[in-house]
């Protein structure tokens, strides 16, 4: 639990406007769905120091979330574009 109320770094908004308009690019957004993108820190085992979280939320309707094991300072077009491919 250390450092669980330190003071973080915010992200870029310039990255954080890129990495949504890559988002609307490949996926049907409304004009009033919230797109939301949060770094998390993480100090379990096995888990990223920081990962990504997309989350789209449309007024009505069923939230759409997605992840990535990387800081939003790292991603790039490839990697939205990735996660919206479909999984076998």
């Amino acid at each position: 639990m250390f450092g669980l109320f330190a003071k973080r770094r915010r992200p870029d908004p310039e990255q954080v406007r890129r990495i949504k308009a890559w988002l609307s690019a490949r996926v049907a957004l409304a004009e009033d769905d919230v797109v939301l993108i949060a770094e998390l820190a993480c100090t379990e085992p096995g888990c990223p120091p920081l990962e990504t979280v997309i989350t789209v939320m449309p007024p009505t309707g069923k939230r759409r979330e997605w992840r990535l094991e990387k800081p939003v300072a790292e991603i790039g077009e490839d990697d939205v574009a990735a996660l919206l491919e479909p999984r076998p």
